[in-house]
């Protein structure tokens, strides 16, 4: 496990803070896209942190602790720097919207072990997903071939919450906008997917992260109607309505 530290905090869009860490270069350049998140409660100056065994297992202190676990995709990561840039969405309660909220430098964060995103390299992309997913889809499209080709649908509440995406000029963007529904009660991506017809591309790959239920709606059109085995997709619930939101990407 490692500590790291923040140093800068920005505000990308309305619900959005975009916190820099840092630390060793050895822990940066260890971790994957996707980081364990270890975070404390909001102004802890002394987390009862948990150890990490060889095996990757969290081990937890005995008695309370307030460090609460979660998954996030790192937006930004630089070795040689030391650090990582990490965006938390502020909608719901849960520990690590707290933390990003009252963040400024000094706070602290703990990482314990990390991920991929799950993508493979293929002709054609979908992309599917809401705000917590933006990191991810940011990271794909960046680390995109420069000829490939698809679309990525991307649900925000609004105009104000569209961040700059950088993508390959055959992937369209195209952002869906809840327009004052919550988060998680509507079906925009769901409905969206459903109104594509199946690319005719025999090399394409599909890759959701979204809300729990929207996720496994999607997940059945992309099996039933594209005709997509498990090496063609990706699709994971992100998080669960009427629970703590866990990662933002």
């Amino acid at each position: 496990m490692d500590v790291l530290t923040a140093v800068a905090v920005a505000v990308p869009t309305p619900t959005v803070r975009r916190v820099t860490l840092t630390g060793t270069a050895e822990a940066v350049a260890a971790a994957g896209p996707t980081v364990n998140l270890l975070v404390p409660r909001v102004g802890d100056p002394a987390p009862r942190w948990p150890t990490v065994a060889r095996d990757g297992r969290v081990v937890w202190p005995i008695g309370a602790h307030g460090v609460a676990l979660r998954s996030y995709t790192a937006r930004r990561q630089d070795p040689a720097r030391g650090e990582v840039e990490i965006d938390f969405v502020l909608h719901g309660d849960g520990p690590a919207a707290a933390w990003a909220a009252a963040a400024a430098p000094g706070a602290l964060l703990g990482i314990a072990g990390s991920g991929d995103l799950g993508i493979r390299p293929a002709a054609s992309l979908l992309l599917v997903g809401d705000e917590t997913a933006l990191p991810a889809i940011s990271r794909i499209l960046a680390e995109a071939a420069p000829t490939t080709t698809g679309l990525a649908l991307v649900e925000v509440e609004g105009p104000r919450e569209e961040q700059p995406l950088a993508a390959p000029a055959g992937v369209t963007v195209r952002w869906l906008h809840r327009d004052g529904t919550p988060p998680g009660e509507g079906t925009l991506l769901a409905d969206a997917v459903a109104a594509l017809e199946p690319p005719a591309a025999d090399d394409v790959f599909a890759w959701v992260a979204a809300e729990s239920a929207a996720v496994r709606t999607i997940r059945a059109d992309l099996r039933a109607r594209w005709g997509l085995g498990r090496a063609g997709h990706h699709a994971i619930g992100y998080w669960r309505r009427g629970r703590a939101m866990s990662p933002a990407g």
